[in-house]
């Protein structure tokens, strides 16, 4: 499991991990409560992506990805 640096990074390689495999990709993201840190993983089962912040700011951009994300996976594409 890779630990994305950035989040740009993390976004890039999601976007592509899931254009080459659609059907196969996985989405999770879980909130510790105790650390204030939020831990963003896609996976194929092959590869994994993960990204980890507590800086408050990033949500908006967790926010955007996440929706941009479903509605690529529902057919309604946002981009």
């Amino acid at each position: 499991m890779v630990f994305a640096k950035s989040w740009e990074d993390f976004e890039i390689a999601a976007e592509n991990m899931y254009i080459a495999n659609p059907c196969q990709c996985r989405f999770t993201m879980k909130y510790t409560h105790q650390k204030n840190q939020v831990v963003l993983k896609l996976t194929d089962n092959v590869k994994c992506v993960q990204f980890k912040t507590e800086v408050l700011s990033d949500l908006k951009r967790i926010e955007k990805f996440s929706g941009n994300l479903i509605g690529v996976c529902s057919g309604k594409s946002t981009r």
